[in-house]
Protein backbone atom coordinates (compact mmCIF):
# COMPACT_ATOMS: atom_id res chain seq x y z
CA UNK A 1 0.00 0.00 0.00
CA UNK A 2 1.51 3.80 -0.52
CA UNK A 3 0.31 5.88 0.98
CA UNK A 4 1.36 10.24 -0.04
CA UNK A 5 1.18 12.00 3.17
CA UNK A 6 0.33 16.02 2.31
CA UNK A 7 0.89 18.91 5.19
CA UNK A 8 -0.60 21.93 3.09
CA UNK A 9 0.60 25.77 3.23
CA UNK A 10 0.21 28.54 0.45
CA UNK A 11 3.99 28.92 0.49
CA UNK A 12 5.37 25.30 1.29
CA UNK A 13 3.65 22.51 0.90
CA UNK A 14 5.27 19.01 3.02
CA UNK A 15 4.93 15.63 0.90
CA UNK A 16 6.08 12.06 1.75
CA UNK A 17 5.31 8.88 0.37
CA UNK A 18 5.32 5.40 2.25
CA UNK A 19 5.02 1.81 1.41
CA UNK A 20 2.65 -0.01 4.40
CA UNK A 21 3.21 -3.64 4.10
CA UNK A 22 1.99 -6.06 7.01
CA UNK A 23 2.22 -3.43 9.28
CA UNK A 24 5.66 -2.21 8.37
CA UNK A 25 6.10 1.24 7.18
CA UNK A 26 8.94 1.80 4.73
CA UNK A 27 10.42 5.43 3.75
CA UNK A 28 10.07 5.60 -0.20
CA UNK A 29 10.52 9.99 -0.34
CA UNK A 30 9.84 13.36 1.21
CA UNK A 31 10.46 16.54 0.53
CA UNK A 32 8.94 20.23 0.00
CA UNK A 33 6.84 22.02 -2.80
CA UNK A 34 8.14 25.64 -2.60
CA UNK A 35 5.30 27.75 -4.18
CA UNK A 36 7.35 30.81 -5.09
CA UNK A 37 4.98 32.34 -7.86
CA UNK A 38 4.39 36.58 -7.63
CA UNK A 39 0.35 35.92 -6.63
CA UNK A 40 -1.26 33.65 -5.04
CA UNK A 41 -2.98 32.30 -7.70
CA UNK A 42 0.39 30.68 -9.35
CA UNK A 43 1.44 29.71 -5.72
CA UNK A 44 -1.57 27.31 -6.18
CA UNK A 45 -0.95 26.09 -9.82
CA UNK A 46 2.62 25.43 -8.69
CA UNK A 47 0.88 23.37 -5.56
CA UNK A 48 -1.24 22.17 -8.49
CA UNK A 49 1.67 20.56 -10.77
CA UNK A 50 4.05 19.67 -7.87
CA UNK A 51 1.32 17.45 -5.87
CA UNK A 52 0.07 16.29 -9.25
CA UNK A 53 3.77 15.01 -10.41
CA UNK A 54 4.47 13.32 -7.55
CA UNK A 55 0.97 11.55 -7.92
CA UNK A 56 1.73 10.74 -11.37
CA UNK A 57 5.60 9.53 -10.23
CA UNK A 58 4.42 7.18 -7.21
CA UNK A 59 0.62 6.21 -7.91
CA UNK A 60 -0.19 6.34 -4.28
CA UNK A 61 -3.32 4.02 -3.39
CA UNK A 62 -4.37 6.46 -0.75
CA UNK A 63 -3.73 9.80 0.30
CA UNK A 64 -3.21 11.78 4.01
CA UNK A 65 -4.02 14.77 4.49
CA UNK A 66 -3.87 17.21 7.67
CA UNK A 67 -7.57 18.27 8.26
CA UNK A 68 -8.68 21.62 8.37
CA UNK A 69 -8.21 23.75 11.42
CA UNK A 70 -9.49 27.42 12.86
CA UNK A 71 -6.81 30.20 12.41
CA UNK A 72 -7.01 33.07 14.64
CA UNK A 73 -6.84 35.25 11.10
CA UNK A 74 -9.73 34.13 8.84
CA UNK A 75 -7.37 34.94 5.96
CA UNK A 76 -5.10 32.76 6.47
CA UNK A 77 -7.43 30.18 7.16
CA UNK A 78 -9.07 30.64 3.68
CA UNK A 79 -5.39 30.24 1.92
CA UNK A 80 -4.41 27.50 3.47
CA UNK A 81 -8.28 25.42 2.62
CA UNK A 82 -7.05 27.01 -1.27
CA UNK A 83 -3.83 25.41 -0.71
CA UNK A 84 -5.30 22.01 0.51
CA UNK A 85 -8.07 22.10 -2.41
CA UNK A 86 -5.16 22.71 -5.04
CA UNK A 87 -3.01 19.47 -3.45
CA UNK A 88 -6.20 17.39 -3.29
CA UNK A 89 -7.58 18.08 -6.53
CA UNK A 90 -3.90 17.47 -7.98
CA UNK A 91 -3.93 13.58 -6.98
CA UNK A 92 -7.96 13.24 -8.37
CA UNK A 93 -6.56 11.69 -11.48
CA UNK A 94 -5.46 8.56 -10.09
CA UNK A 95 -8.39 8.37 -7.47
CA UNK A 96 -6.78 7.71 -4.90
CA UNK A 97 -9.00 6.99 -1.17
CA UNK A 98 -8.53 10.09 0.96
CA UNK A 99 -8.15 10.26 4.54
CA UNK A 100 -7.92 13.49 6.77
CA UNK A 101 -6.44 13.59 10.24
CA UNK A 102 -6.17 16.75 12.87
CA UNK A 103 -3.14 17.60 14.01
CA UNK A 104 -3.48 16.88 17.80
CA UNK A 105 -4.22 12.87 16.23
CA UNK A 106 -1.22 12.79 14.19
CA UNK A 107 0.98 14.23 16.70
CA UNK A 108 -0.54 11.53 19.06
CA UNK A 109 -0.11 8.89 16.59
CA UNK A 110 3.77 9.96 16.32
CA UNK A 111 4.99 11.12 19.37
CA UNK A 112 2.34 9.91 22.13
CA UNK A 113 1.19 13.52 22.96
CA UNK A 114 -1.07 15.85 20.93
CA UNK A 115 0.42 18.36 22.33
CA UNK A 116 4.04 17.62 21.00
CA UNK A 117 5.99 20.33 19.22
CA UNK A 118 7.29 19.91 16.47
CA UNK A 119 10.95 19.21 16.91
CA UNK A 120 9.74 16.37 18.53
CA UNK A 121 7.72 14.51 15.45
CA UNK A 122 10.52 15.58 13.48
CA UNK A 123 12.93 13.06 15.75
CA UNK A 124 10.00 10.66 16.36
CA UNK A 125 9.62 10.47 12.40
CA UNK A 126 13.20 10.18 11.63
CA UNK A 127 13.35 7.45 14.30
CA UNK A 128 10.20 5.55 13.00
CA UNK A 129 11.68 5.83 9.56
CA UNK A 130 15.36 5.02 10.49
CA UNK A 131 16.39 8.21 8.36
CA UNK A 132 19.63 9.64 8.50
CA UNK A 133 20.97 13.26 7.95
CA UNK A 134 18.28 16.34 8.03
CA UNK A 135 14.67 16.25 7.01
CA UNK A 136 12.87 20.06 6.61
CA UNK A 137 10.30 20.69 9.06
CA UNK A 138 7.24 20.81 5.97
CA UNK A 139 8.61 16.97 5.04
CA UNK A 140 8.62 15.68 8.95
CA UNK A 141 5.02 16.77 8.76
CA UNK A 142 3.64 15.21 6.03
CA UNK A 143 5.72 12.01 7.23
CA UNK A 144 3.89 12.32 10.54
CA UNK A 145 0.83 12.26 8.69
CA UNK A 146 1.37 9.20 6.74
CA UNK A 147 2.54 7.33 9.53
CA UNK A 148 -0.62 8.66 11.32
CA UNK A 149 -2.68 7.05 8.21
CA UNK A 150 -0.43 4.01 8.45
CA UNK A 151 -1.21 3.33 11.31
CA UNK A 152 -4.67 3.83 11.41
CA UNK A 153 -5.38 2.10 8.29
CA UNK A 154 -6.64 -0.85 10.39
CA UNK A 155 -9.17 0.78 12.25
CA UNK A 156 -10.53 2.59 8.47
CA UNK A 157 -10.72 -1.08 7.21
CA UNK A 158 -12.80 -2.19 9.85
CA UNK A 159 -14.96 0.81 10.33
CA UNK A 160 -15.94 0.03 6.35
CA UNK A 161 -16.40 -3.80 6.98
CA UNK A 162 -18.98 -3.07 9.48
CA UNK A 163 -20.76 -0.69 7.10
Amino acid sequence: MRILGLDPGSLRTGYAVVESNAGRVAYVVSGTIRAEGSSFTERLQEIFIGVERLTQEFRPDEVAIEGVFMHRNPDSALKLGQARGAALSATFSSRPRVFEYAPRAVKLAVVGTGSAQKDQVQLMVKRLLNIAGPLGADAADALAIALCHAHSRKVHSLLSQSR
